[in-house]
């Protein structure tokens, strides 16, 4: 029993340390414009984030995979490689039990301030089947989407800095990205003037009752189901 609590206590740890050097790797990677190193420290970070108590085998190799990654990327190796590529072949993260779901490769990126609402969003993509990551800063979110190029970013409508609705019209109107799908989602009125001024094409996820509805027929309209 002694040597089983150890065991995750050191786990613990270690999970703990390697979130630490994925933040560092990160914050270094953007002082010196190294974006593909920046954005690779960050999926890290997400891996780890919800680790659950029993860690699977798999963790291992995954580690080694993205620290060998990232020390490539720092001593300027692989700096050529197409971001979106880089993303694609990253593990899936930690934290939610699979089962008999099979893996998309499809990635989608939540553009929502973190916290219950969003880790329900999160969880309902991924019994989709899809690879989720979550920025939580809207700023940041428009170079990942320029970088990475996403198949498809929901964006809430209401988020500090650059508001949400901005980030859609901005992503919607540039040539590098208009045609990535994205989909907002509110807890405003359907009627708010403000859901106006998004392009027809956008899809709108009204929280509540019909959510699950909304995004559905948002993927379904997409070609994502």
């Amino acid at each position: 029993m002694d040597a089983a609590r150890n065991g995750r206590c050191d786990m613990r740890k270690l999970v703990t340390d390697c979130r630490r050097a994925a933040v560092q790797f990160r914050g270094q990677a953007a002082n010196f414009a190294m974006h593909r190193l920046a954005t690779v420290a960050h999926r890290l970070e997400e891996y780890l984030a919800n680790t659950p108590e029993v860690v699977p085998p798999r963790i291992w190799d995954d580690l080694i995979g993205y620290f060998d990654l990232m020390t490539r990327l720092a001593q300027g190796q692989a700096a050529d490689t197409d971001p979106a590529a880089l993303v694609r072949a990253l593990p899936a993260k930690l934290g939610f039990d699979l089962g008999d779901i099979e893996i998309r490769n499809v990635e989608v990126l939540l553009v929502m301030p973190h916290g219950a609402q969003t880790r329900f969003v999160e969880r309902e993509l991924q019994q989709c089947g899809y690879r989720v990551s979550l920025m939580g800063d809207s700023l940041r979110a428009f170079a990942m989407v320029v970088e990475t190029k996403p198949d498809l970013v929901i964006i809430s409508a209401m988020m500090p800095d650059l508001e949400g609705i901005d980030l859609a019209m901005a992503l919607s109107a540039m040539p590098s990205t208009r045609n990535i799908p994205l989909a907002v989602i509110t807890s405003l009125d359907k009627d708010d003037d403000i859901l106006k001024l998004l392009p027809k094409r956008v899809p709108v996820l009204f929280k509540g009752a019909s959510f699950a509805d909304d995004l559905f027929k948002a993927l379904d309209n997409l070609f994502l189901i």
